[in-house]
This record gives structure tokens, C-alpha cells and sequence, in this order.
């Protein structure tokens, strides 16, 4: 609304051509392609669906999860470039690639995967019938099975259906994002012409149908094959010639002009109702496609030869969540019970009491989130001597403990400030959500900082004491989403020293306020300070064995795309024997061809529990005590550093 009361109407914006700086040093052979480095880590994704040392549902996860970070990757990656292309962008990558030949080496390298993936499912579904889960299709039923889903079918199903079809008066259907349809190509019986029709499979109806069998035994059919089986009846007295199950991907890499925008909510909004119709890049259909019927798709979407796939698995292995899901525990991984520290599993001990005499390192999931994080924030809502609460949310999840601890804190008087990262990608939505609710609570609630995305995972604490105020202060990797602290491996500092939690205070004035501090004295924050700051511990580290002294860098990554930083790490390796360990995605491309002795783990990292975030070390070499620790975010490389010596925590 504006000062008149009256809505404002977004402005219409016009797409521009993508920002692009190419590297001064883009070159094949001392960078890998960013996107193929992250086709082989979704490849690792995959190795682990194959392992068969692990147990079979959770084999089944891992292909759909596998099958999800495709999604995501046709999404954002391949929108990306499509982008980049579309406005003639000849800005190269780190390794020298121009958008349409990274185009080109995506598709060479998705065409064996998506292969693998089929042949990973058809290999489980054998695995799964050892166990008595069957995965069936309708030609596997026995007659009595399908009278069953037959009338399951016709009470359920056939009312939701909504058949729609192309002709003069029928125009092409809007086909949403990630969507499942059945197209179907129909001849009326006194005509030639060919006429095309879309079933969509409906999302609000569970993607297996489930068989009932009195053997014990756990028998599915797809929902598609149902339908798929009993399309007749969608077109009574019309010819059904063939049908060809697909599935559309659009590009949700939209254009973001944040320079003169008014309200950052607002801007978000308008962009999420624009991913629902941005252009399509990808289409996925089954074996054997009707020729007629995908020239004619891809000509109304306007895509290329090469922006289709042929899957013969599944087409969504997302839908795989169901089986996945079931309450089998011989089939899945040993239930893991985090270790909750002593001082912390005692009730009548104070959080606070327990900050104040020590620092605490975490390692989750190893560790207990909710019952150190999650209770730090919970005892801090509810203890009247706490005066105010401050904390960055990027991705909270559903039913948020931290959400409804802010919300009692702010009911309760206290002051709470939130920042809630609106432009955390695919969580937009849910976070405006949990934006409104905490403001409609009293919250001091900011969407993120203009033309940045704050990855910080920080909350700060000021309570009343008999000395005075004291700040407690929690930093770390992951986020606070108790759902996957439980899955992703991830490390937090609690602290309550002065020299940290005085820069966490002026840290949030930056968030809220905007404050020009460059000046931290224990905090490494970017844009401000942190790129420089790691360039000169990774020199000093190249120094130190150049002079013969212990030095060692260890770093683990999700994906580093800084190339000064890989640049540096290259240069401090020719000067130590086997000085860097890095583990994870990275840009680094062959550290060999520079001369450079670095020790990489790649194969560790994927297991029972994702290792989203990182953290690296500097220190004098193995036999002295690692100095520094450093926290990494998954999308900008380096997170941080904490040295237990001075106490530095670096942040961002």
C-alpha cells in the first residue's frame, strides 16, 4: 500500500541481459567447469543408490534424491545459460567455455546418466521384491487386482482428472513447472486429422496406488499407469492413436534488478509468479515417443532437439519418497542418537551459566541441535532476563521451533529482530510466509541486504546480569531448520566472549541498519573483508613452508567458485610438500598440470549424512594443534575462521 491507502502495482519490468564478468584467467587447465563439477558430485549422489552396502530404502532415497538435484540443476544451471545465450552473453566460465558449449557438454554428460539412473531403478525394484515390495505395472496385476484399482480408480481419481485438448477453439494448456502429464494424440471417428490432448497427473493424489494383498507382501502401481490404462474413458467415442507420458522443466533463474526496487517482499512475490510461466528448458518424456506427438510439443514450447530427454525410469524419482517412506526399519540405516552434552542435558543447569564458564564447539548431527541451538534460542524466548534476541533465518523448514521461540519472545516484550532471507532459492515462499507471521508478532523483521544474499547463520543473545549486559552469541554453518540438522553435517560455535559477540553486535547493525563497518576486529564479513583475509592466511601458510617450518592448510568445499582463492591455494601448494588437503566440489581443476601438491578426498564426503557445509583449518603442520578452523556455505566457499589462540571468528 502507499501513503493513500491504494496497492501498489509492481512495475513491469523487461528482461535484461545477464551480468557476466569473465575471469582474467578463464582457462581449462586451471579451473574445471563449474556445472560439470556439479554433475559429477549428483554422480556421487547416484554411486551411493548402487551401493550395495547400504540398506535398500535407503538406496531408493538416494535415487530420488539424485533425481531431485537434476531438477534443480535443469532449474537454475541449464536456465541459466539458456539465459545467458538467448541474450548472445560470450562471457566465458573459469575453464574458458562459452554458454552454448557448456550447453553441449551438460547434455554429453547427462545422456549416460539419466541411463544409469534408469538402470539404478530397475535394479532396486528387483532388490525391493526380495523384500516383498513390488513396484508394479498394470499388466502385473492379477484380475482381481485390477478390479480393485480399477474401482480405487473411478471413486478417487477419475473425478480429479481434467483432460484438455488442442483444437480452434481449445488453445495450448499452460503446463506448470515439474509437472507429470500424459499427452495423448486422439482421431474423431469421421475425421483424418490428428488431434492432441493433455492429462495432467494430479500432485494432490499419492504418485503409488497401493494394492491390497493378503500375503504379506507390499504391492504398488504407479498413479500414471492407472490413468494411463483407463484414458478411454476421458474420451468416450473418440480414437485414443497413442500416448506419450513427459514431464516440463522451466527455467527458474529469473532476472533480478534489485538496484531500484522499493519493496524487496514485493519484488519477490512478482518473481515467483513469474517462475510459473518462465520458459521451459527441459522436456523429459518415456520410451518410445510418438514422433507426431513431440514435434508437436516441442514446437508449441519452442524448444530444440537438444533441450529433450528420453528416461526410461522414472520420470519424476521424487515420487520414489513414498516407498522410501515406508516403516521398515530392517531396511534402512541404523537409527543415529545424537550425543547431548552433560551440561546441556542438565535441566537445572542455565544455557547461559553453562556459555559463560566455556566455549562450546558443535558437531552436528553428531551432536544434538535441539538440544544446544534449538534450546539456546527456546530458553532465551522464555528467561525474563533477556532483553533482546537477534537472528539471521535463511531456510527454517515447516513448524519452525525458532519461529514460534521469536514469536513467544516478542509476545513476551522482549526485543527480537529477525532477517529473513527472502532470496534463499525455492524457499522464497515459505520464508514470506514466516516473514508476515513474525511481523504480525511484534518482530523486527528485515528481507535480507539489497544486491546480497546473506548466508550468515548467526544469533545473538543480550541478557541482564548483575555485572551488567552480556551477549551470548551463536555462529555456524547449515541453518536452523531442525529437519536437516538432523541429515547434514554441520559445525556452531556458542560463545559469550566479548571480543566475538561485540563484532556479532556491530555484524547486525550492518544486517539492519546500514552501517559502512569494515573494520571487524574478529569477524571476517563479505563482501567487506573476507576474500582478502583468506588470500593472506593461505600466503602466510605458503611462506611458512617455503621456510621450511610445519605448515598445512585443510579445506573442505560444496562448491568454491572463487578463483583468486583457487588461484592462491595453487600458488601456496608449489611452495610445501602436500601443504593443502581439500575434500568436497571445488573449482579446482587438475592441481597436477600447475605443479601443485594437493591432497583431494572426493569419495569420503557422500555417506549416511550430507556434508553440505565445511569448515577448514591453518596450522603449523600435523604435530602442533590446528590453529584456525574455518566454517564454509555451500554456495560462496568460505564461511569463516575461529582461532582458538586470539579468538578470531570470521562470519559470512
Amino acid at each position: 500500500m502507499d501513503k493513500t491507502g491504494s496497492k501498489k502495482v509492481p512495475k513491469k519490468r523487461s528482461p535484461r541481459k545477464p551480468k557476466m564478468v569473465e575471469h582474467l584467467r578463464a582457462s581449462a587447465q586451471e579451473f574445471a567447469n563449474r556445472e560439470i563439477g556439479w554433475l559429477h558430485f549428483n554422480r556421487r549422489v547416484l554411486a551411493q543408490a548402487e551401493d550395495e552396502r547400504h540398506p535398500i530404502l535407503e538406496r531408493v532415497r538416494f535415487l530420488s534424491i539424485s533425481g531431485s538435484n537434476l531438477d534443480e540443476f535443469f532449474m537454475k544451471r541449464v536456465g541459466g545459460l539458456k539465459r545467458q545465450k538467448a541474450f548472445g552473453v560470450t562471457a566465458k566460465s573459469a575453464d574458458g567455455q562459452l554458454p552454448t558449449e557448456q550447453l553441449q557438454a551438460i547434455r554429453s554428460f547427462l545422456l549416460p546418466m539419466l541411463k544409469e539412473q534408469a538402470a539404478c531403478f530397475e535394479k532396486l525394484k528387483n532388490k525391493l521384491l526380495q523384500h516383498k515390495i513390488a513396484l508394479l505395472k498394470w499388466k502385473d496385476l492379477s484380475a482381481q487386482e485390477r478390479d480393485q484399482v480399477k474401482d480405487y480408480y473411478i471413486k478417487n481419481v477419475f473425478p480429479v482428472l481434467t483432460p484438455l485438448s488442442v483444437d480452434p477453439g481449445h488453445p495450448f494448456p499452460f503446463i506448470s513447472n515439474l509437472s507429470t502429464s500424459l499427452g495423448v494424440t486422439l482421431r474423431h471417428p469421421d475425421q483424418d486429422e490428428k488431434l492432441f490432448a493433455r492429462v495432467k497427473i494430479p500432485r494432490v493424489l499419492p504418485s503409488w496406488i497401493v494394492v491390497e494383498n493378503s500375503q504379506g507382501e507390499k504391492r504398488f502401481v504407479r498413479l500414471l499407469e492407472v490413468i494411463q490404462e483407463n484414458l478411454a474413458e476421458l474420451f468416450p467415442a473418440m480414437e485414443v492413436l497413442n500416448i506419450m507420458p513427459f514431464r516440463l522443466i522451466r527455467n527458474a533463474d529469473i532476472d533480478r534488478d534489485e538496484e531500484d526496487v522499493e519493496d524487496l517482499i514485493e519484488m519477490i512475490e512478482e518473481e515467483l509468479r513469474q517462475r510459473r510461466f518462465a520458459e521451459v528448458v527441459c522436456l523429459v518424456h518415456g520410451p518410445n515417443p510418438d514422433p507426431w506427438m513431440l514435434k508437436f510439443l516441442t514446437d508449441e514450447l519452442e524448444l530444440g532437439e537438444n533441450d529433450v530427454y528420453e528416461d526410461a525410469g522414472e520420470l519424476d524419482y521424487t515420487d520414489l519418497n513414498l516407498i522410501a517412506d515406508l516403516p521398515i526399519p530392517d531396511l534402512r540405516f541404523e537409527a543415529c542418537n545424537p550425543v547431548v552434552p552433560a551440561v546441556f542435558a542438565d535441566e537445572t543447569h542455565s544455557i547461559f551459566a553453562a556459555i559463560k564458564e566455556s566455549d562450546f564447539l558443535f558437531h552436528h548431527p553428531y551432536e544434538s541441535f535441539s538440544a544446544t541451538i534449538e534450546k539456546f534460542i527456546f530458553e532465551a524466548a522464555t528467561d525474563p532476563k533477556v532483553l533482546a534476541i537477534k537472528m539471521t533465518l535463511y531456510r527454517t523448514g515447516d513448524h519452525s521451533p525458532f519461529i514460534k521461540s521469536l514469536i513467544r519472545a516478542a509476545e513476551g516484550g522482549k526485543q527480537v529482530v529477525c532477517l529473513i532471507e527472502l532470496k534463499a532459492r525455492f524457499d522464497e515462499e515459505r520464508n514470506i510466509y514466516w516473514a508476515q507471521a513474525l511481523e504480525n508478532a511484534g518482530v523486527h523483521v528485515v528481507y535480507g541486504v539489497v544486491g546480497l544474499k546473506t548466508h550468515a547463520k548467526t544469533s545473538l543473545v543480550v541478557r541482564q546480569e548483575p555485572e551488567g549486559l552480556r551477549s551470548y552469541a551463536h555462529i555456524g554453518t547449515g541453518n536452523y531448520n531442525v529437519a536437516t540438522a538432523k541429515l547434514y553435517t554441520d559445525v556452531g560455535l556458542l560463545t559469550s566472549r566479548d571480543e566475538i559477540t561485540n563484532d556479532v553486535v556491530e555484524f547486525f547493525h550492518y544486517l539492519t541498519g546500514r552501517s559502512l563497518k569494515k573494520d571487524y576486529k574478529y569477524l571476517l564479513v563479505a563482501p567487506v573483508n573476507m576474500v582478502q583475509k583468506f588470500k593472506l592466511m593461505i600466503n602466510r601458510e605458503g611462506e611458512h613452508a617455503q621456510a621450511g617450518r610445519p605448515a598445512h592448510i585443510i579445506a573442505k568445499f560444496n562448491n568454491m567458485e572463487e578463483n583468486d582463492i583457487g588461484l592462491a591455494l595453487y600458488a601456496a601448494s608449489q611452495k610445501g610438500q602436500r601443504l593443502i588437503s581439500l575434500c568436497g566440489v571445488s573449482a579446482v581443476s587438475d592441481p597436477a598440470s600447475q605443479g601443485c601438491l594437493i591432497d583431494c578426498g572426493w569419495s569420503r564426503l557422500l555417506v549416511a549424512t550430507w556434508s553440505t557445509r565445511g569448515f577448514s583449518t591453518f596450522g603449523m603442520g600435523p604435530r602442533i594443534p590446528l590453529m584456525e578452523i574455518s566454517l564454509l556455505d555451500q554456495q560462496t566457499g568460505w564461511v569463516g575462521t575461529f582461532t582458538p589462540e586470539s579468538r578470531q571468528l570470521s562470519q559470512f
